[in-house]
């Protein structure tokens, strides 16, 4: 064997410590590179060049997948997904490799808050959450301190309110503002603290709450929202006044309309009604009577969606403002009622289905069983309140169709009614009811979230001489009466 020199062999540790530069620099290389790639994405966003950034980003993860700066690009990237192309589904993908590579990253927070934000909006039920409610748990227990822990208790208290555990969500709302009185999302928990006190009964504390976020976050949307819902809870629930007839509505007008048979109130207080003679709907705005959404005939039911979008379903389908084409609703057609829940599914009475049919965003059916019912609204809490005139009662449903609570017709009233002619509801809990027959008569009652009557009247009391075929609660606690023999409309508060 060849004689080696010891000139020409070199140490096994002398070569390791001459690879250690060699790595360092090329990780000091990485970094750069990353770091580059991501400020060009920024620069490139933020001039609304879309395009060039995603794909900056998108080499960006190629390139130097190990950077410190890819969870902060496949962050940008589902979240540029949800706020510009509207397509939370194409999220995902992105979120899901940021929760499996990079869940030691600070990203990872947000993105697991993101990927449950996404996964509930997909719930269509409350059975539906248990996966969203996985992430907002997995953002307080791996990131106790993480700017992000402050929305998600918030959104498990939703979760925990949609399914009706009331304990267990004022814990997770109250939790969100406490540990952080100036994080953004404060002045909505606080709102929603005090929703589920009252829906817990306790009208003091939730009172209480409305006042302590009016005082805390006075120019938050929140707090002009917590005025109104003072006002209608201490004037129904506290004061309960005596009904009066305020008259035509608005402004003394009358003789103005064509025949109105239907309202409804939109989530910005503005009112709809359609008007049968001109097979229109229409809205009031300020005053000003606005034609809406196109035309139908034969309209039975009218209601605003959770995103202010007119809704019209008749024995023809549900024509939307929102979509250019009906939605067929299958063998109903002698319906009474409709309400859109807090999911966004559509429920259906019809005269004849001793159910109620629930028609999801997806166009997908099913049905609840449940007496038949001649009018229904959306309650606060996540379901409905049906009227079933065959059995004499009112039906508080929880979001699966399961009674709640069961108000037999007259209960507290010193008459009873026979009918429910209509149904209507606030976004405090409140119901009104149109009702007819009976010693009782012709009149409206006014029930709390537990069925309870708070007030009453009938039309002859109050003075009221027509055919009042719908109604609304406003956000002054009044009620907007639809009289179809006199084409005007009728205040009463």
């Amino acid at each position: 064997m060849p004689f080696a020199s010891p000139w020409f062999r070199t140490p096994a540790a002398l070569l390791c410590a001459l690879s250690v530069p060699s790595l360092a620099q090329g990780a000091a290389q990485d970094g750069e590179l990353a770091e580059r790639l991501y400020r060009s994405g920024e620069r490139a966003y933020a001039a609304k060049s879309y395009k060039e950034a995603l794909d900056t980003w998108g080499q960006l993860l190629q390139a130097t997948p190990k950077s410190g700066f890819a969870p902060q690009a496949l962050l940008r990237l589902a979240r540029h997904q949800v706020e510009v192309e509207r397509k939370p589904e194409t999220a995902l993908p992105y979120l899901d490799r940021l929760k499996a590579e990079y869940i030691k990253s600070p990203e990872a927070a947000e993105g697991l808050l993101l990927r449950g934000v996404l996964l509930a909006r997909q719930a269509r039920r409350p059975a539906d959450l248990k996966d969203a409610m996985a992430e907002f748990n997995r953002v307080l227990d791996l990131f106790p301190d993480a700017p992000a822990v402050p929305e998600a208790r918030f959104q498990l208290g939703r979760a925990w309110r949609d399914q009706g555990q009331w304990g267990r969500a004022l814990q997770q709302f109250v939790e969100a503002f406490r540990i952080r009185p100036d994080a953004a999302v404060a002045p909505r928990a606080m709102l929603q603290a005090a929703e589920v006190l009252d829906l817990m009964g306790d009208l003091p504390g939730c009172l209480r709450m409305l006042q302590r976020l009016r005082i805390q976050a006075p120019q938050s949307p929140e707090a002009r929202e917590a005025g109104w819902r003072i006002a209608v809870r201490v004037k129904h629930r506290l004061q309960k006044p005596p009904l009066r007839n305020g008259g035509p509505w608005p402004g003394g007008r009358a003789k103005w309309l064509k025949t109105p048979t239907l309202l409804a109130l939109a989530p910005d207080g503005d009112l709809l009604l359609y008007q049968n003679d001109l097979d229109h709907a229409f809205r009031l705005h300020e005053g000003e009577l606005v034609a809406a959404g196109p035309a139908a005939t034969g309209v039975r039911a009218l209601l605003a969606s959770s995103t202010g979008a007119l809704w019209l379903l008749s024995k023809t389908g549900l024509v939307r403002e929102d979509a250019p084409t009906p939605l067929p609703l299958g063998t109903l057609g002698t319906i009474t009622g409709a309400a859109q829940d807090r999911w966004g599914t559509l429920w259906v009475a019809d005269a004849k289905t001793p159910a109620l049919t629930l028609f999801g965003l997806d166009g997908t059916s099913r049905t609840v069983a449940s007496p038949t019912a001649n009018a229904l609204a959306a309650l606060p809490s996540g379901g409905v309140v049906i009227a079933a005139d065959a059995d004499r009662k009112l039906l508080f449903l929880d979001a699966d169709g399961q009674p709640r609570t069961v108000v037999p017709y007259g209960r507290d009233l010193p008459a009873p009614f026979r009918y429910v002619v209509a149904l209507a509801s606030d976004g405090a809990g409140q119901v009104a009811a149109l009702v007819d027959g009976g010693d009782f008569g012709e009149g409206v009652v006014i029930l709390g979230p537990d069925g309870a009557v708070l007030r009453q009247a009938t039309f002859k009391a109050l003075g009221i001489s027509g055919r009042i075929t719908s109604l609304v609660l406003d956000r002054e606690g009044g009620l907007i009466l639809c009289d179809r023999r006199n084409d005007l409309l009728i205040r009463v508060d």
